[in-house]
């Protein structure tokens, strides 16, 4: 598993690279990241880029869950860049989980996600 948080200029878009299976371990770094960020600047913008992902082990399902509940209206947009269809079909089964704008973007698309993201 490879997880990589990179922030950008003003604070309030955050991308996140995924690949492999998430571990609950990620988590430990990835939310006390984004909490500050969130107390700092209100909602705040994903990114997310998966390459090779394939997805949560119990642990890490069960923080994401978590995280998703604590924050459902702290985050105002979220851009999947991906590369399948099943990692498509994330962007909607998020929608349940946050009041966020969500949309998928393949990966070929990512220079467009990232102009989405910061419009």
């Amino acid at each position: 598993m490879s997880f990589q948080i990179d922030e950008c200029e003003d604070g309030k878009v955050i991308e996140v690279r995924v690949t492999g299976k998430l571990t609950a371990e990620a988590y430990e770094t990835f939310v006390p990241f984004v909490e500050q960020r969130i107390q700092q600047h209100g909602k705040i913008r994903f990114l997310v880029v998966m390459h090779d992902f394939h997805g949560w082990d119990a642990g890490a399902l069960w923080e994401d869950i978590k995280f998703d509940l604590k924050h459902f209206s702290d985050i105002d947009r979220l851009a999947i860049v991906g590369e399948s269809k099943w990692e498509q079909g994330m962007a909607v089964f998020c929608r349940p989980f946050t009041t966020a704008k969500i949309k998928y973007f393949d990966v070929s698309k990512l220079d467009a996600a990232r102009e989405w993201i910061n419009a």
